[in-house]
């Protein structure tokens, strides 16, 4: 999985590929973890891939809000196929060697992913914002050009975000330590396991972190305070239950997707340390995609009478 090569006079070894440990198992749990995870994959995607087509078919659901949750289910369809179907492979598998490209390019896509994800469910709840508090303007304001300009802004951002970080990563040497301590090619361990000096990638790495969470998480909760001042104001109790409804399925996936992120990234290199890197990444790449699209259907009523209509029609 290395070569040697000569640099200023001495010899040193250059990792080829490297070999993922993600998680240890034996005999029945080898093939348990097996089926739970390519079930959890399969069910992750078909949900997604469900939300697409019934937005698409009803056109009851052709508002900016469902424009954004449509793209958001789009975006969450190839985040989990990056991570999970190489990790459901190298469970029951011997070889769990990924060659340095195919590090660099996991890399690359997940990060994509995870960083226009941010910035998606804060262009959602800049969104709810203008329904809740500007009602009247709010068509003229969310019009299908500036949903389009936002969504690609965020895309933009993602890209971004990981090209700079993966430019610092990808000129890091590693020598004869192959080995990475997760289950598919994050940041923290490969920083960890670098032989050069990585002060800077891990500087540069931190500062994005924390820009790319921490502005759109103050985006979030300014959009929900003002939110919640308007609602306070609606004098009717249902009017009130009626406002928060929109609200709530986006709210949960935020605290959901936020809460487990922000727990691995705002100090990777601390959380690399403890086991609970690793669970907890859990969370983020397999159960927090599976659990969206259940909560955006269970929660939304519009959501939920456009699913019985679609299945109705096909019957």
């Amino acid at each position: 999985s290395s070569f040697f090569y000569r640099m200023g006079g001495r010899n040193e070894t250059k990792v080829m590929h490297f070999i993922l440990l993600g998680f240890p198992t034996t005999g029945e749990l080898q093939l348990l973890l097996f089926s739970a995870l390519l079930l959890v994959y399969l069910l992750t995607v078909l949900e997604n891939f469900l939300i697409i087509l019934i937005i698409r078919n009803n056109h009851s659901l052709q508002k900016p809000m469902y424009f954004f949750l449509g793209n958001l289910s789009f975006l969450e369809i190839w985040y989990v196929s990056v991570i999970e179907p190489k990790m459901i492979r190298d469970v029951l598998s011997q070889d769990k060697r990924i060659s340095f490209q195919g590090c660099m390019a996991q890399l690359h896509f997940f990060v994509t992913f995870v960083c226009t994800e941010y910035v998606l469910l804060a262009v959602m709840a800049y969104d709810r914002f203008v329904a809740i508090c500007k009602p009247l303007r709010y068509p003229l304001i969310m019009s299908h050009k500036l949903c389009a300009q936002l969504v690609a802004a965020c895309w933009m951002c993602g890209l971004t975000t990981s090209s700079i970080k993966l430019g610092f990563i990808a000129r890091l040497s590693f020598c004869d330590v192959d080995k990475i301590n997760h289950y598919f090619c994050d940041i923290s361990p490969l920083l960890n396991i670098s032989c050069s000096d990585s002060s800077l990638a891990k500087l540069v790495d931190f500062t994005l972190a924390l820009l790319v969470i921490m502005l759109p998480l103050c985006a979030v909760v300014a959009s929900y305070i003002c939110i919640l001042f308007t609602v306070m104001k609606i004098p009717s109790s249902q009017g009130r239950q009626k406002a928060f409804s929109t609200c709530s399925s986006h709210l949960t996936v935020v605290i959901l997707f936020y809460s487990t992120t922000l727990f691995t990234y705002a100090r990777p290199k601390l959380m690399y340390a403890y086991r609970a890197n690793k669970a907890v990444s859990v969370l983020y790449t397999v159960v927090v995609p599976l659990l969206n699209p259940l909560i955006y259907c269970l929660r939304n009523k519009e959501v939920r009478v456009a699913m019985r209509k679609t299945f109705t029609c096909r019957r």
